[in-house]
């Protein structure tokens, strides 16, 4: 193969499409790689730290609470200087010389290559049903649920599916319904937040999704104005849209969501992080649904939400285990948070 420039204007098909001996067809982890490098995404993950010599590397390809997915490099191994803190653009070239591919990949000022037999996707899917995190105050659920729909939107666009059922591709097109999604009730602070392209217009397909939902929970005044909202959308109606959902009168709406992705975040595993830190986590877990039970047992509705590390890399997120304790204020629907 000649070299390859990898370009964030050229699509993965046009960039092998431009060597002078093209594939046919593309294998899908070197589409994924050139998706990555054309978003300017080089993140390494090494088995141990010697890292020059190892035959196998990982890139990370997607990782959330959902999925956590890496090209693998195989029978690799690594020259120059890799910055694992870099940010900003890359260049990058892939060939194939003498029996191998040469991956080049220049981060700034300085160059890293890696010489590699064979690339690999390695996919590893994740209970998220009740995964969530507290990181911006008020009305947490509702943050709680925009990140879900957020993580699954990426699984969606970037594993397809393969890794994805009808009714997950169904209810992630509600990231594109605003009052949803983080214009109204963003899960992160606002520097964290990558912007979708005119996030508060919602979609006709996010439309018919909440529609349906607001149907089977049988909820007439809010699909009365729905029906409005599609004719009259913006910020506006969809901050207005946005505080009913916040209300105990439209809880069903809510739940009913929840419920549905939950069901479908159960078709995966949980994370295994050896038995050290599951007996670790385990013990956390108890003493949360113990005070569970108790707060049940005197009629109050409580969630569990847990907040957990990757199982690839440990990251700055430790295992968490937080409820949810519902309250009703001046008819707006809350939930005190309790961590343990």
């Amino acid at each position: 193969m000649s070299e390859l420039e990898i370009q964030e204007n050229m699509s993965a098909e046009e960039a092998f499409m431009d060597t002078e001996n093209a594939y046919e067809e593309i294998p899908e982890a070197f589409q994924k790689l050139a998706q990555l490098l054309g978003q300017d995404q080089f993140e390494l993950l090494f088995p141990d730290k010697d890292v020059e010599n190892q035959d196998e590397m990982r890139l990370v390809y997607l990782m959330n609470d959902a999925v956590e997915s890496f090209l693998v490099f195989s029978g690799a191994r690594m020259t120059g200087h890799y910055q694992k803190d870099y940010e900003g653009e890359l260049d990058a070239t892939l060939s194939q010389e003498d029996g191998e591919y040469v991956l080049v990949v220049y981060q700034g000022e300085t160059v890293v290559t890696i010489f590699f037999q064979d690339l690999s996707l390695e996919v590893n899917l994740y209970n998220y049903g009740d995964v969530g995190h507290f990181w911006v105050k008020g009305y947490e659920y509702l943050r709680i649920l925009e990140y879900r729909l957020a993580i699954l939107s990426d699984k969606c666009e970037y594993l397809g599916e393969k890794a994805t059922s009808d009714t997950e591709r169904k209810l992630a097109k509600l990231v594109h319904f605003p009052p949803l999604n983080y214009t109204c009730y963003p899960a992160v602070p606002a520097k964290y937040i990558v912007p979708m392209e005119d996030p508060w217009n919602p979609t006709e397909e996010a439309m018919d999704v909440m529609e349906e939902l607001v149907k089977e929970a049988g909820d007439k005044s809010l699909l009365w104005w729905l029906q409005r909202y599609r004719r009259y959308h913006g910020k506006r109606m969809s901050r207005w849209i946005a505080r009913l959902l916040h209300r105990e009168k439209h809880a069903a709406v809510v739940d009913l969501l929840n419920k549905k992705l939950a069901k479908e975040a159960e078709n995966y595993p949980r994370r295994d992080f050896g038995e050290k830190f599951n007996q670790k986590y385990q013990n956390i877990l108890k003493k949360a649904e113990k005070r569970k039970a108790e707060l049940e047992s005197n009629g109050q509705k409580v969630t569990l939400v847990r907040e957990e590390p990757f199982a690839a890399a440990r990251d700055s997120v430790d295992f968490k285990v937080y409820l949810m304790i519902w309250k009703e204020k001046q008819g707006d629907r809350v939930a005190e948070i309790e961590e343990f």
